[in-house]
Parts: C-alpha cells; structure tokens; sequence
C-alpha cells in the first residue's frame, strides 16, 4: 500500500461479525454484519467473513471499490498474528484452535491483510478516532460476552514478544471464584463479563432461589438468560438480579484498583456492550474505589472514560491497523 485508501474491515467477534468499508478518516462506506455460527466450526465462520466482506464491497460507491487496497482484521484471541491464526480463543469451541483465518479471506478477496486482536485494534481506534485521542498511556477494556484488554505506554502497544499480551480480563480477584472461560478460577471476566453475569444468575435459579429471575428465564426459553436480562431485570427492581449486577461492577471497580496501581495511565477507556448498557451507573463505581483505594499520585491523574467509537470500533480501529503494519 502507499497512501491512505479505503480499506476492507473485519471484526469477528463470539457473538457477531461485522464487516465494513472504511475510509481514511474513519468513516464507513458500507457496512454489514451477522452471527457468528462457532458451533457450526471455523470452515463456516471464516466463509461467512468472506462473504460479509464481498457484500460491503459491493455495497460501496462504485468509485470506491477499484481503490480498497487491503483488509484489517479485528478477531478474539489469543492469534497467532504471523499466520492469521486464532489460538483457542476461550469462548468459542476447541474446533477453533490453531485455525486458519486471515490468509483464506485475504485470498478469497485478493488483498493483503494485517490482523490482531479486538482490542488492541478498539485502542488503536480510539487512539486514533476517539476517546484517547492525544493520550499517551492507556488502558483499554471491553466488556462485553468476554472482557478484553489493551496497553498503550508512551503511544506503543504493549503486548509482548509474541503480540499476546495485555489481557487485562483475566486478572484474578477471587482465588475460589467461580470457573473462566480460559480454564482458571475467579478471573475479572468470571465475574464482571457478560458471560459471567449470565452464570451467575443461571446458579441462583439453579440453586431453587431467585423467583424473579426464574420466571423471566421460563418466559425467555427456549432463548437463554442474558446478561442484558438480568440488568434489565435489576432497573425492573428485582432483588436478586440487582446483586449480581452489584457484585459485577464491584468486581469491575476493584480491578481497576489494582490496573491504576499497576501502570499508572492517564486514561482508561472502557468499552463492549456491558459497560455501554451500564453507563455511569457502571464507571462511577470505578471511578470511586479508584479515588479512594490506588496509589495517590495514579489515582490522581487517571480518568476512566466511556469508549467513543461503539460497535464499530474494531472496524474504524483497521484503519490505524492497516497503516503501521502494511505502510512499513
């Protein structure tokens, strides 16, 4: 590549895809998206990718599509960013490990590709785009079905020798806490993720207790108990539900206790569809253990932000993506 061009984007999450067309400026062209079928294994989710990708292509202006010059990949991790491999990415099925992604979609489409995980593309487009525009140090976290994470010092990525590191969710709060989606116990995204917010109130009902929560569930079925549910159902007023929201933003806050005191930034930005839904209601308990519970100078300095650029983020981030790992 050599000069800004539009790009083709790709962002694959456990519960959707979204691909887009997206401009220089971060603006989209097009746009598309789907469920991801991780039951029906990786041969199925990477042809719907390319399929998504060909849709907003010819979606877009016709003067732009003779210019796309390649495609950014937002995907779960862990990846293996060389070969454009997902690495048994914790919640979606074993099929997954070691399977083939970026490469069959850069051939289907004949472009060159450059891929990384979800949230280090949501910082790179919040970096660029959004809410840490003219930050240096950083934190990033999504919370959403998983909760993800990102480091930023001195405007680089941190992420280890291997481009793995930086995931901030599975920091451990609760050494008998309930099971993670990685295999190990009482992690922050047991806790406080979309996922662990949906177990939790399966256990309570499980447990014969939660009658609320036990009827919301019957009237559901056969469509399972979300977490978007059970925070539906705490603003109803039911008891139950509100103490699993409690004890996922109380989960939430003390992590980031522990994430000021550990890197000092001066912005963490938090994103995904948990903390969306949550609002303030969500970040100002962070924003108070913060205040009252890290380091002074850290705590101080730092402000936790909402994310700015949406659903879309792993989409506008490709562009950001794109330029430092294609234009070298």
């Amino acid at each position: 590549m050599s000069g800004p061009t539009p790009i083709l984007a790709l962002d694959l999450g456990a519960s959707r895809i979204r691909a887009g067309v997206v401009l220089p400026d971060g603006s989209l062209a097009a746009r598309a998206d789907g469920l991801t079928r991780a039951a029906a294994g990786p041969d199925v989710v990477t042809a719907d990718a390319i399929a998504l990708l060909r849709q907003v292509r010819d979606d877009a202006p016709p003067e732009l599509r003779g210019s796309i010059g390649a495609i950014g990949i937002s995907a779960i991790g862990p990846l293996d960013l060389a070969r454009g491999r997902l690495r048994r990415p914790p919640n979606m099925p074993p099929t997954f490990a070691d399977a083939p992604f970026a490469e069959p979609i850069g051939a289907a489409l004949g472009l060159p590709w450059a891929i990384d995980r979800d949230t280090h593309v949501a910082v790179l487009g919040e970096l660029a785009f959004g809410a840490a525009r003219g930050a240096r140090d950083v934190l990033y976290l999504t919370v959403s079905t998983g909760i993800g994470g990102a480091i930023v010092s001195d405007g680089r990525l941190v992420a280890g020798p291997d481009g793995v590191g930086g995931e901030l969710g599975h920091l451990t709060l609760d050494l008998d806490g309930p099971p993670c989606g990685c295999g190990a116990r009482g992690h922050l995204e047991a806790i406080s993720s979309g996922s662990g917010i949906a177990r939790a109130a399966r256990e309570v009902i499980g447990d014969d207790q939660a009658p609320g929560l036990r009827a919301l569930r019957d009237r559901l079925a056969p469509a399972p108990l979300t977490a978007r549910d059970v925070a539906g159902a705490e603003l109803d007023g039911d008891p139950d539900a509100a103490a699993i929201m409690a004890r996922a933003r109380f989960g939430f806050a003390q992590a980031m206790v522990s994430l000021v005191d550990m890197f000092a930034p001066e912005l963490i930005v938090v994103g995904g569809s948990v903390a969306r839904g949550g609002g303030e209601s969500w970040l100002e308990p962070a924003r108070t253990a913060v205040r009252e519970l890290a380091f002074a100078i850290a705590a101080a300095r730092v402000r936790i932000v909402e994310a700015a650029l949406g659903d879309d983020v792993g989409l506008i981030g490709a562009i950001p993506l794109v330029a430092g790992r294609l234009d070298r």
